[in-house]
């Protein structure tokens, strides 16, 4: 049976999620959901798909999908019928916000890159088993399967590496390097963590795990004709696990301008101290300026310092292209 992507898998338990009125419970997901039913087991051991879905809903929500849990007097303190849904209203664009005839012509337009104009044989199938539970479908679910990936071309060669165990070649830019370096992986996972994809697995040189970003990989991506033996245990939960801890050692202290656009982003992902400040965790420093100096004067870095040099080459970077 071929692997269900990652993203695949998140986008079909947002499309589940927001086709309830009611909710689903953990069990209803798993046995229904495209990307979990395929590996349910009913009345069997369900351990590792669990841990699947506790990671997909903290997925979910860092993307700004509004996911609830509703727990009834009742049911409290047994976590088997706590239900999950994603409020129809709490998603829908706010009610201030209009489209000219212009931009719906454009609109439209767009909706010919999704395919079907509803949805896939798979999520048909999934949708059927939903109503054969008994819940009531709410959401029309128009054009919910893109054809058009967002995602960063490197994903599909590196999805079907690991499926099938094969070491890969890729040429890497590092932020500050001017030249590529030719790594080769052996890569076990990839994983979605702050918005953006990364590959983890095992460097040929060093032997050691390593964690690269799908953007940062130029060129395309080669399988050395080399295989390799996957360790035993979840390798996505690992991955995750690796990123987390990176994040968790690396605080940003950051001075936002309130009511702007920096402090509702920043302030949603961070921790709104006393003074006004926010502390915000990150993995990657490059990317954590990169987005602190598209924000111009509205954010200032108190810490660290090489965050704060990090954004100020990027603003004085575009005062040069733009003297003159």
């Amino acid at each position: 049976m071929a692997a269900i992507p990652n993203e695949e898998r998140l986008f079909s338990l947002v499309l589940a999620l927001l086709a309830t009125e009611t909710g689903l419970t953990k069990a209803d997901v798993l046995s229904s959901v495209q990307g979990y039913r395929q590996r349910y087991r009913p009345g069997g051991d369900n351990a590792s798909l669990e841990r699947q879905f506790e990671r997909d809903k903290e997925d979910v929500r860092e993307l700004g999908v509004p996911l609830e849990s509703i727990e009834l007097p009742a049911d409290q303190g047994a976590a088997q019928y706590t239900r999950y849904r994603i409020p129809k209203g709490a998603y829908d664009l706010p009610a201030d916000v209009a489209f000219t005839p212009d931009e719906v012509a454009l609109l439209n337009l767009a909706a010919l890159a999704w395919r079907e104009g509803s949805l896939s044989g798979e999520s048909r199938r999934a949708l059927l088993k939903l109503r054969s539970l008994g819940v009531d479908v709410q959401e029309p679910l128009l054009g919910y399967a893109p054809r058009i990936r967002a995602r960063d071309t490197a994903f599909g060669p590196l999805s079907t590496a690991i499926e099938r165990h094969r070491v890969v070649r890729f040429s890497y830019l590092k932020p500050g390097d001017t030249r590529a370096r030719v790594r080769t992986l052996s890569p076990l996972a990839l994983v979605q963590f702050g918005g953006r994809w990364h590959v983890w697995g095992l460097e040929e040189r060093s032997g050691a795990e390593r964690t690269f970003l799908l953007s940062r990989i130029v060129g395309t991506v080669e399988e050395t004709g080399a295989s390799f033996e996957p360790p035993e245990g979840d390798a996505s939960a690992a991955a995750l696990g690796s990123l987390r801890e990176v994040a968790q050692r690396n605080v940003a202290v950051l001075e936002v301008q309130q009511d702007s656009d920096a402090a509702s982003r920043l302030g949603s992902r961070g921790e709104v101290r006393g003074d006004g400040t926010v502390a915000l965790h990150y993995a990657d420093l490059h990317l954590l300026a990169d987005e602190i100096a598209s924000y111009g004067p509205e954010v200032r870095v108190l810490e660290p310092g090489e965050l704060a040099d990090a954004v100020l080459e990027r603003l004085t970077a575009v005062a040069e292209a733009h003297r003159g």
